[in-house]
């Protein structure tokens, strides 16, 4: 019975197609949503994953990598006397303005890290290495600036130009790969000292500091130590991305626009494919009806309506998932859409459809439970 139920189903051309069709747009706005969504947050957390450290001590008001809330360079040292801590360096991040040769600015992301340790610094270097950071006047460069930056010179940016930050030289002595900020600007990385002196002076200027910890210390742990002794916010890795995502969940309305994204995704395909498949089941009463005066049970007839709706489910969203990958592979090409997919997400789009699908076939199945058998005799 199971095989007669998906042949009337692949018979019907058009409403097999309409049902596929709802599906499909269901998963491509479900998972596009989500995705856009973790592609938003990734940008807003990196920083965080472009200095990678195990501890990030901030001031004890700050929520967010964004919020900056200058600490006193001896901090370093506070946070160092803290029992694990392996070591601890300042940090200098901030937005600031690069002039080109042509006269253009663009802004970007300067980072300036410990000269002695160079915690922090980005792990991918493409060209030139990290101790060049110690040069004169050293920058390192990441690649969306090779790019971006070129632009006044006519060609990519490359080891030895110059340009200015604040009225200073600059000397780009390498270039790395890192993550896309969220304002779309390259981020530039220096030494600490050199940091303070291409931005304007003031009294606090160390934006957090870094810090690891000893073999066999737990991070979380030694975070609590150091809020406990300093009175400072120590942050993990991941409860500095966690504490950044929430603040804009809570502060933004992006969660809401997104989510509007996905809840149009699961009513536009809960709505065609009932309707679909509500009519599907009125057109094929009569072949129900058979089923029913040839003794099948309403059980039965109801687990052909589930295999139909699933099946109808699992095509559209394969063909769904396929497209939303083929849409991915070209935003992330253009490098200026934030794109993310985790398998979390194809997993949590299945039990949605799976949703969808089950309140399509409850409406089929209502009307199942009502058919008589007669009715096939009927003229």
């Amino acid at each position: 019975m199971m095989r007669l139920g998906l042949r009337m189903l692949f018979g019907d051309h058009a409403k097999y197609g309409m049902l596929v069709s709802g599906i499909v747009f269901a998963t491509i706005l479900i998972t596009q949503g989500a995705a856009l969504f973790l592609g938003i947050m990734s940008w807003m957390c990196s920083t965080i994953r472009n200095v990678r450290a195990e501890i990030w001590v901030a001031d004890p008001r700050v929520e967010m990598v964004a919020d900056q809330k200058p600490l006193r360079e001896t901090d370093a040292d506070r946070v160092l006397s803290v029992e694990g801590v392996k070591w601890a360096a300042p940090l200098y991040t901030g937005l600031q303005t690069v002039k080109m040769d042509d006269g253009s600015s663009k802004q970007v992301t300067l980072i300036g890290l410990d000269a002695t340790t160079l915690a922090g610094a980005p792990p991918r270097m493409v060209e030139g290495t990290l101790e060049a950071l110690r040069l004169p006047d050293g920058v390192i460069i990441d690649e969306y600036a090779v790019d971006d930056l070129g632009k006044a010179l006519g060609r990519p940016l490359a080891i030895g130009d110059v340009f200015e930050l604040n009225d200073h030289r600059a000397v780009v002595v390498g270039i790395c790969k890192a993550y896309r900020s969220f304002t779309g600007g390259a981020y530039l990385f220096t030494t600490y000292d050199r940091a303070l002196g291409f931005v304007p002076a003031q009294r606090k200027m160390t934006s957090f500091v870094l810090a690891g910890v000893n073999t066999g210390e737990s991070p979380a742990a030694v975070a609590r130590r150091i809020e406990a002794a300093t009175g400072l916010r120590a942050f993990t890795e991941r409860e500095f991305m966690e504490s950044t995502i929430r603040w804009y969940v809570a502060n933004t309305g992006i969660v809401y626009n997104v989510g509007t994204i996905i809840l149009i995704g699961f009513i536009v395909g809960t709505v065609v494919s009932g309707q679909t498949f509500y009519s599907f089941v009125l057109e094929n009463t009569r072949n129900l009806a058979a089923f029913k005066a040839m003794g099948a049970s309403n059980q039965s007839l109801c687990g052909v309506l589930v295999i139909q709706s699933v099946t109808v489910g699992l095509v559209g969203f394969g063909i769904g998932q396929g497209i939303v990958a083929l849409l991915g592979r070209m935003l992330l090409a253009l490098e200026k859409v934030p794109f993310l997919i985790v398998w979390q997400i194809p997993a949590g789009v299945l039990l949605a459809i799976t949703g969808i699908c089950i309140l399509a076939a409850f409406l089929g199945i209502i009307r199942v439970a009502r058919l008589e058998a007669a009715l096939v005799f009927r003229a």
